[in-house]
């Protein structure tokens, strides 16, 4: 095993920007590579940065479960393994937080993605708020090849990006898709020639917004996608009551007026 670490993390002009590194196995997910994802999503959150971007180094963003780490699940009771909830907040189990963790991440999370991104780091990058894909990304739900399901948090969020034939397509084929495929179905945000440049610029441009009003509006969509017409009109009311006047909403009046870029504190 490497003793380089499996996740780095910088921080620069209020975008906090999340690496996967492990090049040499295009960044496939080792018990390490999980422990550190989710460690990478717990220090984001505690972060003061604004916004969030997760990229994976080498030629690829993610392989998906590296097969050969899996030889430890061996004769060992797969609902021992699976069905304790031991992460968020009692919601997930560890394979599950990989992806989820980005869902409860606060500031926006932007994945750029190249290469492959298949099974596990498919259900990661559907983590993120948005995605950014390179022309030569593609995209698979990969768990069927192996006689199972997606089991990382894929159940969740891809019924929400997409129609339940392409949910239904991708999961029972297994095939990987295009990036302008995927962006057709729902599953890609845009399509840009350098994806990683495109997600910093736009995690350039959302971190010159109210870093509450973004972290409310996370929330809300959040919240949106999950509950019924009259308890989203009461949060809608709700959240922003809470930001109408405060500091951040009043430096984003002034800011406009002025023409000038907003100084938050």
């Amino acid at each position: 095993m490497s003793d380089a670490p499996r996740v780095t993390i910088t921080y620069d002009n209020h975008i906090a920007h999340v690496r996967l590194n492990r090049a040499d196995k295009i960044n496939a997910v080792d018990q390490a590579m999980i422990d550190a994802v989710i460690a990478a999503g717990d220090e984001v959150a505690a972060s003061d940065a604004r916004v969030c971007v997760i990229s994976g180094e080498g030629k690829g963003f993610c392989a998906g479960i590296d097969i050969g780490g899996l030889g430890a699940m061996i004769g060992k009771d797969p609902n021992d393994l699976l069905m304790p909830r031991t992460h968020g907040a009692g919601t997930t189990n560890q394979w599950q937080e990989v992806a989820m963790v980005w869902t409860r991440v606060p500031q926006p999370v932007i994945a750029a993605v190249h290469g492959v991104c298949y099974g596990a780091g498919m259900q990661l990058a559907l983590g993120a708020d948005i995605r950014i894909a390179a022309p030569d990304a593609r995209f698979a739900v990969m768990e069927m090849k192996w006689g199972i399901v997606p089991d990382m948090g894929g159940m969740v969020l891809l019924p929400r990006l997409v129609r339940s034939d392409v949910l239904r397509r991708l999961t029972y084929t297994a095939t990987p898709v295009s990036a302008e495929q995927a962006e057709a179905w729902g599953l890609v945000t845009e399509v840009a020639a350098d994806p990683q440049a495109a997600a910093l610029a736009l995690a350039g441009e959302l971190a010159q917004k109210s870093p509450s009003a973004l972290r409310a509006a996370k929330a809300l969509i959040g919240y949106a996608e999950t509950h019924g017409a009259d308890d989203v009109l009461m949060e809608e009311s709700r959240v922003q009551a809470s930001l109408i006047g405060k500091p951040d909403q009043m430096e984003m009046v002034a800011a406009t007026i002025q023409k000038r870029a907003p100084v938050f504190k």
